[in-house]
């Protein structure tokens, strides 16, 4: 779970408060120490703690808490409004030009993810209806064009490369005029990133910027560095400029303390986040649904658009009546896994329902490796099997166990999970149908 350590605890301290009929100033001033201490340990710049608490503490011991009916729940949305504005408040953007191309300079240091997510950033662009080109800007790190080549192809995105025996500066300069020659309406560059900030690295940076006048320049920084990256932040915008932030691996970053204080210190806006080794793993960054994420409220805006993507509304409408007619086969059944498994871990997923990421899924364990396993099997009927389950006898189960990698115990289980299934999905059916008559619809084990 993201910042798994400082939600536990910020949930905790304000589940007490919840349940507590009447608020004193001292039940107060004891959840901010927890808070404070809470925040501390979760790696936030110091001075960006002190001023939250002091907000919070400000607001939740005035008239509009304590003479509420339900004092809790107020200090409750007092934190979450806090932390919204601590982030940023609303979304940031990228800004495009009024005259393409759109230039955006990525900069950063070696190790962020800076490569892959111009890759992602690219792939994220393109869905948008945009025709983006890559820029191989980085002519120090070994296979970093290789690299970029190979991302850009998985995202079909073009890469334009004059190898690495020419200055990057003169690198971006042609990189924007082949973007203008062949339509390309953003141009992403790639730069050199170095193991620590040093004037060399800054000069090369300010030079391209000097030259190719970007629209945006975004720093991407690997948020599991908590207050260095905050620092790296700081130096960067300083020396050179910066018009947002790309926080890295936040999907293992169980702190938090990079994105809740980053903004704070640079006043930059956090743009996007990566949430994992895919390239469709990057998301816009919105303050307050991450807000909500870390006092276990869910994310359901996020989640219904991550359904929306993966999610076919003709092939929905099928499955649907398929459903009905009792036409569900294992075929539909691994289109719908599949689908599923594009939105992102399930561990993700159950982190945006509200109350999910809190204390009552702790004892839920996700294994993503079955879901392999499931796909698997599937994949290793035969089209009749799948259509048709009934079919699959002894010896067909031994088959398909062994094209899976799997026991004969586990195809049976699924089998039995599917035919389960399909009765539950019947007795829906008949109970909607009954409804719908308005007759009255016993369960079958009240029958």
């Amino acid at each position: 779970m993201i910042f798994e350590g400082l939600a536990d605890k910020l949930q905790n301290t304000l589940q007490k408060l919840k349940g507590k009929g009447k608020l004193t100033e001292n039940d107060v001033a004891e959840a901010m120490r927890e808070v404070k201490l809470a925040l501390l340990e979760a790696d936030v710049n110091f001075k960006v703690v002190k001023d939250f608490v002091k907000i919070v503490k400000e607001r939740a011991t005035g008239s509009e808490v304590f003479e509420s009916l339900t004092p809790g729940q107020q200090v409750i949305k007092i934190v979450n409004e806090e932390l919204t504005e601590l982030m940023g408040t609303t979304q940031s953007k990228i800004t495009f030009s009024s005259k393409p191309p759109t230039v955006i300079m990525l900069v950063g240091l070696q190790g962020a993810g800076k490569t892959t997510t111009s890759g992602k950033l690219a792939g994220y662009l393109k869905k948008q209806g945009k025709r983006p080109l890559l820029v191989a800007g980085d002519i120090y790190r070994p296979a970093a064009i290789k690299q970029l080549e190979v991302v850009g192809s998985q995202v079909d995105v073009p890469v334009f490369t004059l190898g690495d025996q020419i200055s990057p500066v003169d690198i971006a300069k042609a990189g924007v005029e082949h973007g203008i020659k062949h339509g390309n309406d953003v141009v992403l560059i790639d730069t050199a990133g170095r193991l620590h900030i040093d004037d060399t690295l800054m000069d090369e940076l300010k030079d391209i910027k000097t030259t190719v006048k970007p629209q945006e320049i975004l720093l991407v920084v690997d948020s599991m560095t908590g207050q260095d990256a905050v620092n790296v932040a700081e130096h960067f915008d300083t020396k050179l400029g910066v018009d947002g932030i790309i926080l890295t691996k936040l999907d293992g970053d169980t702190r938090g303390g990079a994105a809740l204080s980053v903004r704070a210190v640079t006043r930059k806006p956090i743009k996007f986040v990566g949430l994992g080794e895919k390239l469709n793993d990057l998301e816009p960054f919105h303050p307050d649904r991450m807000a909500s994420r870390i006092l276990g409220m869910g994310d359901v805006l996020s989640l219904i658009e991550k359904a929306q993507v993966s999610f076919d509304e003709k092939k929905a409408k099928e499955l649907e009546n398929k459903i009905k007619t009792q036409q569900f086969t294992f075929e539909d059944f691994l289109e719908q896994l599949q689908q599923v498994q594009s939105m992102g871990p399930i561990s993700q997923l159950l982190e945006m329902i509200p109350g999910a990421g809190g204390k009552q899924m702790k004892n839920l364990e996700v294994d993503e490796k079955e879901l392999v396993h499931i796909q698997a099997i599937i994949q290793s009927m035969t089209t009749g099997e799948r259509k048709t389950p009934t079919i699959i006898n002894g010896s067909r189960r031994k088959r398909i166990a062994k094209g899976s990698g799997t026991s004969v115990a586990q195809v049976n289980r699924l089998i039995k999970q599917f035919d389960q299934t399909k009765k539950m999905m019947k007795q829906f059916t008949d109970m909607e149908k009954t409804m719908k008559k308005g007759g009255k619809f016993k369960m079958p084990f009240l029958k």
